[in-house]
């Protein structure tokens, strides 16, 4: 599906061309006469006095050829139900192989600010779709034409919008690509790409990382054929502001056998999304960049492989991490933890960052806990957590604090090393990996941790997502930097 947008607004929309108009929640059309003909008005108006309101929007067929729409712009709407409202239209002209359509600004009635551009954006990232691999792909092509003289877009929030857009998607498809494409170099690969919008992309490689003391991360890569890298993606879009950068941390297993300690068969498949975390960190960089963010962040992404090789890591094997920690693996398949161990302490060094949320598909336990409605929240600190729960609501890429205590704490303690990468005491799986993850953060750097593992992919398409890969964790994180942080 190709989608459109032409923001000119000056044109003028032929007689016999689709329209989409807005009225108000009561589907009121008398102030619209003077976008419709007279027998389109009283045909409209015939249909509506026997219509049931509870809808959002109608679809009128006034020709064969012609189709006129009506959103209903309820009183108090937030954005997200804008979005929504664009969504719910893709939904009813997805089918359509070729057509064209004018959306009239100037019907927009009430003080909406930027509603166009919100029905717009959630249009597009219903539209979504990961076809690449079909060998007959279905050529649609739908465009959209804004016209009117009220109510216009600026180029400023053009940008924006498709800035959230394009790292959305990028986040989506990089989720989407089957294991046997994007392995670890093939990811490095994409993500050097990033360097063209002006983003600083480093690479650590395996021999690298071993000089690094990053023995946690290779440790989960080992029995794989193909090479563990961490990667850094550094945007400096305020080079006056002399503050720490922010920074964002992804676990990055482009595929998770659970190695030695194996997974089950049956739906091993889905965890060529068990990267999902790596790839919002990317797609909130590639997001902040594209539209010259006035903020400097960084993004971190550790990219392994996990699988059951000859030199596959063992249950019972000791690893040091990156800060000098022992770890006892006690499951293979508790290796995102491990990744993230080095990843996050290694940020913390070497960035000194104002702040650091991790991101990843960690734990099957908090989606036994939220399903796929919230993310699970867990952090050190109360300022930043209640941030990014506000920002979640504001968006609808909902998240859920959780508890941190030293009675989970002291689950994780080893007796013949640091730390051990399970609770073998049973429960709380979603607290105490998050407990494992907060020894890692040693300077006392605000911390927040998402478990985004019910909400990095979805089997139902809902809200703003048409099944698959979301991309949760970008508009999230952006809403986060857009408010408090530029």
């Amino acid at each position: 599906m190709s989608i459109k947008i032409n923001y000119s607004y000056n044109i003028k929309s032929k007689s016999s061309a689709n329209l989409v108009l807005f009225t108000d929640e009561k589907f009121n059309i008398n102030g619209l006469k003077k976008y419709l003909s007279n027998s389109e008005f009283s045909y409209i108006n015939d249909l509506l006095k026997t219509s049931d309101f509870k809808k959002n929007l109608f679809v009128f067929e006034v020709s064969s050829k012609k189709k006129i729409v009506l959103v209903s712009v309820k009183n108090n709407l937030e954005t997200s139900d804008i979005e929504n409202l664009g969504a719910e239209f893709y939904g009813r002209i997805k089918h359509e192989k070729k057509s064209e359509y004018f959306v009239n600004s100037d019907s927009i009635t009430g003080k909406y600010d930027n509603l166009i551009c919100y029905f717009l954006h959630g249009l597009k990232l219903k539209s979504y779709e990961f076809n690449i691999y079909k060998s007959k792909k279905e050529q649609k092509i739908i465009s959209i034409n804004v016209i009117g003289k009220k109510n216009k877009a600026t180029a400023q929030n053009q940008l924006r919008f498709n800035a959230i857009e394009e790292g959305t998607f990028f986040a989506r498809d990089l989720v989407s690509e089957p294991p046997n494409v994007l392995n670890p170099k093939e990811y490095v690969n994409r993500l050097l790409k990033l360097r063209k919008l002006g983003i600083k992309v480093t690479v650590y490689n395996e021999s690298q990382m071993k000089k690094l003391g990053m023995h946690s991360l290779l440790g989960v890569g080992q029995g794989s054929i193909n090479d563990s890298y961490l990667v850094t993606l550094e945007w400096h879009g305020n080079k006056k502001d002399k503050k720490k950068p922010l920074s964002f941390v992804g676990k990055g297993v482009c595929f998770d056998t659970g190695g030695i300690s194996l997974k089950p068969a049956r739906f091993m498949e889905e965890m060529k999304y068990d990267m999902a975390g790596s790839a919002v960190v990317a797609g909130l960089i590639q997001t902040l960049a594209t539209r010259k963010a006035k903020v400097n962040a960084v993004g971190v992404v550790g990219l392994v492989e996990n699988m059951p090789g000859g030199n596959a890591q063992r249950p019972g094997d000791i690893v040091k991490a990156y800060n000098g920690k022992t770890i006892e693996v006690l499951n293979t398949d508790a290796e995102g933890r491990l990744v993230l161990a080095d990843a996050l302490s290694f940020t913390e060094a070497k960035f000194k960052p104002r702040f650091m949320i991790d991101l990843a598909t960690l734990t099957g336990a908090i989606i036994m806990a939220l399903g796929e409605e919230y993310a699970g929240l867990f952090s050190n600190n109360d300022d930043l957590s209640n941030k990014i729960f506000k920002v979640g609501e504001k968006v609808k890429e909902k998240v859920w604090r959780l508890p941190l205590h030293a009675n989970y704490d002291k689950l994780m303690n080893s007796t013949i090393a640091d730390m051990q990468n399970i609770n073998y005491a049973g429960g709380a799986g979603s607290i105490t990996a998050a407990q494992f993850l907060q020894r890692f953060v040693t300077s006392k750097t605000p911390w927040a941790h998402l478990d985004i593992a019910g909400m990095a992919f979805s089997k139902k398409a809902a809200n703003l997502n048409p099944g698959g890969a979301t991309g949760f964790g970008v508009r999230l994180l952006n809403q986060l930097v857009e408010e408090h942080y530029e």
